[in-house]
């Protein structure tokens, strides 16, 4: 324990930022937790909201101070801002968490025990959706099917044991500070980063369905589509660090919209050379390629509807579309970008982080 004077156990941090929308229900579901009131705090990092948020949350520090705690977060990304609140923890656990989600009363309670049960370095529960809208009850749905997410573990909501990464998570302070925080140089995928170098130091990830939270997805396709594309090229980054992806299956996304450029500039080129046996044989490449994708999708969509509603089947086609043709040309622009920095590159980097936080 840290002593009598400051019994503080666990340090709940969360970055935030101009989040009106969902900062009230995720403040009431946590401040309802069934860990005792006096042994945790809650440390929120505001990356300077401007949209009422900022205003909300000075609100509920003044009503449930020492409890909460607000910091400024002046980088205005998730790293930075968790990075901040974990150096303010006075925990021995810090448990991390997201203003897009809503947790269950017991979810500090259960994740200290599972960490604690399993000798894991780093715990966390699997991705449950809660949605409000037609959308984004489909991008939920989608979300749960292989067919997205290529054999993630984390949307499956009864599987127990290792895994190579985990939503949000829980770590003993001095164990997350031993691996060095979040990097900050990373606007998305930091969370997945920083287990892959734990794992890579011998480490354990644990996701175990006791530890219990619902994610609100995004809500419209055009937020989706950005939201991975981010996760395609910031995912470059992590795997331009490490010299080797996390899983495989961050880079099948990538290869697809790779191979689809080239088969396409392959039939351009046939066609103005006017080769017609090379490009009725890129032609019939490509049509094979992308048959078997609809053909799958299709599928896909077909069994999600029967699990989810039918009235989602209009719009899955379209949403699993997004979430691999976003992904896959975000990873492409994240191979020219990382891969081919030079000075024009670098003088860029800081308006290109603006546009995709």
């Amino acid at each position: 324990m840290n002593g009598a004077a400051n019994p503080i156990v666990v340090s709940v941090v969360s970055p935030c930022r101009n989040e009106i929308r969902h900062i009230r229900p995720f403040m009431e579901s946590l401040l309802a937790q069934d860990y005792p009131a006096g042994h945790w705090e809650l440390i929120v990092a505001d990356g300077m909201s401007d949209d009422g948020t900022r205003e909300a949350l000075r609100e509920m520090e003044l009503r449930y101070a020492p409890r909460l705690l607000v910091i400024d977060n002046q980088g205005r990304i998730v790293s930075t801002g968790l990075n901040a609140a974990v150096r303010q923890a006075r925990g021995l656990y810090v448990l991390r968490v997201d203003c897009h989600a809503e947790y269950e009363p017991d979810f500090i309670r259960c994740s200290i025990e599972v960490l604690e049960q399993t000798g894991a370095d780093n715990v966390g529960g699997p991705v449950r959706t809660k949605s409000r809208t037609y959308i984004q009850s489909a991008i939920a749905a989608a979300y749960h099917s292989p067919f997205s997410c290529g054999g993630a573990k984390s949307p499956m909501d009864d599987y127990e044991g290792y895994a190579d990464t985990v939503q949000f998570g829980c770590w003993r302070t001095g164990r997350l500070k031993e691996l060095g925080l979040f990097d900050e140089s990373l606007v998305r995928n930091q969370d997945d980063e920083l287990n892959l170098r734990t794992i890579r130091a011998g480490g354990k990830i644990w996701q175990s369905p006791k530890i219990r939270f619902w994610y609100y997805p995004r809500p419209r396709l055009g937020a989706l589509f950005r939201q991975y594309f981010q996760y395609g090229f910031w995912k470059v980054a992590v795997i331009r660090k490490h010299k080797i992806p996390a899983s495989w299956r961050h880079v099948i996304p990538g290869t697809f919209a790779a191979v689809n450029v080239f088969l396409l500039a392959a039939a351009a080129v046939a066609w103005v050379c006017q080769w017609p046996p090379p490009g009725m044989a890129v032609g019939a490449a490509l049509a094979i390629m992308d048959g078997c994708y609809l053909a799958v999708l299709l599928l896909a969509s077909l069994t999600t509807a029967r699990r989810s509603g039918w009235k989602l089947l209009p719009v899955l086609p379209v949403v699993f579309a997004i979430y691999h043709i976003s992904y896959g040309i975000g990873f492409l622009a994240g191979l020219l970008y990382w891969f081919n920095r030079s000075k024009a590159t670098v003088a860029a980097e800081d308006a290109f982080t603006r546009l995709t936080r």
